[in-house]
C-alpha cells in the first residue's frame, strides 16, 4: 500500500507491479458524514423488525455464497492470502452472516420480580446507534463481517473503515451488503488514519482490530468519549509440546500455525516451548515439516505459505531475526513478490524481538522447558495473551495448562490458528482491550443494558 494526500493504492503482494485499487482518500469531514447519516438511519433500521433484520442478513450469506470465487480471487490478489485459506475466509463469511441472521429473534432482556408490592421490572439491551468498525487486511471480508453482523442484527447501523491495503476487497464486500440493506444502514470508508480518526471521533461504539499501538490510542480515545470499545490486536502465541505427545501431529500443527498465510494472522504460532525429552525429536520434526511445506504464488491451491504483506513488512521480519540461529526453514520463491521462507530459529537470547514482540511473520523460537510448569512460566512471560496451544497425550497435563496458562483461548492438540466464531474471540494482556468479540458476546457489546420500572 502507498499513499499520498490525494490517493490510497494497494497492489498485490506477490506481484507489486498489479495495482488491485486506486482510490480517493474522501477525508476527515467525509468520513464523519458518513457517520452522520449512518445514526439518522439508525432508529429507521431498527424499527424494521427482527423479520426484516433477519432477512437482510441471509441475504448477505446468500449473496457472498454467490460471489465466493470471486471473492477468494480478489483476497488472492489483494492481500497475498493462499486460494484454500482464501475460500475458507469466503465460506465463513456467508456462515458468520446466516449465523447473525437468526440472532434478531433472541431475547432482548427479561421481566423480574419486584421487591415488594405490584408493579413490573423489566431490563432490555439497546443498540448504541452508529457503530465505527476499523478493521485490519489479513481477514478482509470475516473480520468486517464478525464486527458487522452482530452490530446490525441488534439494530445498530455500521460505518467500516478498513485497512488500505484491503480497499477493494472492503469496497467488493460493502457492494453485496449494501443490495440486502437500505441506504445508510452499512458504509464504507476508504483511507487510512485521518479517516479512522474522524470515524473514532464520531460514532457511537467502536470496534478496532490491528497493531498493538494503535489500538491502544483507539482504546484511549473512545474511552474518553465515554463510548463502548473493543480492540484486538494481536498475540505473540506459544505452542506447548509435551513428551508424551504425538509429535509428528504436533510438528505438523506447529509448522502450518507459524507459516500458514505467512504468519500474518494473530493466532499465529510465534514460540514452540519443548518440555523436556520433546526437545530433539520435535526439533527434527518441525524441521522436516517446514522443508517440505508449499512455498509460493498464493494463487496456487497447493500454496500454504504466501507473500508478505509489503516491502516494509519484510524489511521488519528480516530486522527481527538478527541474533538468533536458524534451525531449519523453507524455501522462499525467487521473483517479485514480497516472500519470506518460513523458519524456526533457536538459541534465542533472553529479550530477544522475536521473544517480545509480535513479528507478523512466518518465524518461530523453539524454547526449551524443564517441566509443564515452566512451560507455562515461558508461556505466560510476554506482553500478549491471546492463544496458546497444548499438545498431549494426558488430560492431567492439558488441565495444568488450561488453569494456569495466562491466555483468552486455548487449544489443546490442535493448531493455535483457527476460530470458532460462534464463540468469545480475544485475549488478555495487551492482545486485547474491552469486551470479546463473536459468538453471544457480540450482541452483547454492540448493546446496553436498560432497567424499567413500571409502577402501577
Amino acid at each position: 500500500m502507498t499513499a499520498d494526500q490525494t490517493t490510497f493504492i494497494s497492489c498485490n503482494p506477490a506481484d507489486p507491479s498489479d495495482i488491485v485499487a486506486e482510490v480517493p482518500a474522501p477525508g476527515a469531514s467525509a468520513a464523519v458524514a458518513s457517520v452522520e447519516r449512518a445514526r439518522a438511519a439508525q432508529p429507521g433500521w431498527l424499527l424494521t423488525g427482527a423479520a426484516a433484520r433477519s432477512s437482510a442478513l441471509s441475504a448477505v450469506a446468500t449473496a457472498v455464497e454467490a460471489a465466493a470465487e470471486e471473492l477468494a480471487a480478489l483476497a488472492v490478489r489483494e492481500v497475498g492470502k493462499p486460494l484454500a485459506e482464501a475460500r475458507a475466509e469466503v465460506a465463513r463469511t456467508a456462515a458468520i452472516w446466516r449465523y447473525y441472521a437468526q440472532a434478531p429473534y433472541e431475547p432482548s432482556g427479561a421481566v423480574h420480580e419486584t421487591a415488594g408490592g405490584p408493579g413490573l421490572l423489566l431490563t432490555r439491551r439497546r443498540p448504541h446507534g452508529a457503530a465505527g468498525l476499523i478493521t485490519s487486511w489479513n481477514f478482509p471480508f470475516a473480520i468486517p463481517s464478525w464486527k458487522a453482523a452482530p452490530a446490525l442484527a441488534v439494530g445498530n447501523t455500521v460505518v467500516l473503515k478498513p485497512a488500505p491495503e484491503a480497499t477493494a476487497c472492503a469496497l467488493r464486500l460493502t457492494e453485496l451488503v449494501q443490495q440486502a440493506l437500505p441506504a445508510d444502514v452499512f458504509t464504507v470508508v476508504p483511507g487510512g488514519a485521518t479517516e479512522g480518526n474522524a470515524v473514532l471521533s464520531a460514532a457511537d461504539v467502536v470496534s478496532f482490530t490491528g497493531s498493538t499501538a494503535v489500538g491502544a490510542a483507539v482504546a484511549r480515545a473512545a474511552t474518553a468519549r465515554g463510548i463502548p470499545v473493543q480492540a484486538e490486536t494481536g498475540g505473540l502465541n506459544a505452542a506447548i509440546v509435551l513428551p508424551d505427545a504425538d509429535i509428528e501431529r504436533a510438528a505438523a500443527h506447529i509448522a502450518a500455525a507459524v507459516a500458514g498465510y505467512a504468519g500474518q494472522k494473530c493466532t499465529a504460532t510465534s514460540r514452540v516451548i519443548a518440555v523436556g525429552a520433546a526437545l530433539d525429536p520435535l526439533r527434527e520434526a518441525l524441521a522436516e515439516a517446514l522443508r517440505t511445506l508449499p512455498v509460493g504464488d498464493p494463487a496456487d491451491p497447493a500454496t500454504v505459505c504466501g507473500p508478505l504483506i509489503s516491502d516494509r513488512a519484510r524489511a521488519r521480519c528480516e530486522e527481527a531475526l538478527g541474533g538468533a540461529s536458524v534451525l531449519a526453514a523453507g524455501a522462499a520463491p525467487e521473483g517479485p513478490g514480497w516472500y519470506v521462507a518460513p523458519m524456526v530459529v533457536e538459541k534465542v537470547p533472553t529479550g530477544h524481538r522475536l521473544l517480545t514482540e509480535e513479528v507478523f511473520a512466518p518465524v518461530a523460537a523453539l524454547l526449551p522447558a524443564d517441566d509443564l510448569p515452566h512451560a507455562v512460566r515461558i508461556s505466560n512471560a510476554v506482553p500478549y495473551g491471546l492463544v496458546t496451544s497444548v499438545h498431549t497425550a494426558g488430560l492431567e497435563a492439558a488441565l495444568h495448562g488450561l488453569d494456569r496458562l495466562d491466555t483468552g483461548m486455548i487449544r489443546v492438540n490442535a493448531p493455535s490458528t483457527g476460530v470458532d466464531f460462534h464463540l468469545p474471540f480475544g485475549g488478555t494482556k495487551a492482545s486485547g482491550h474491552g469486551p470479546r468479540e463473536q459468538g453471544r458476546a457480540a450482541l452483547d457489546f454492540y448493546t446496553s443494558s436498560r432497567t424499567y420500572t413500571l409502577a402501577p
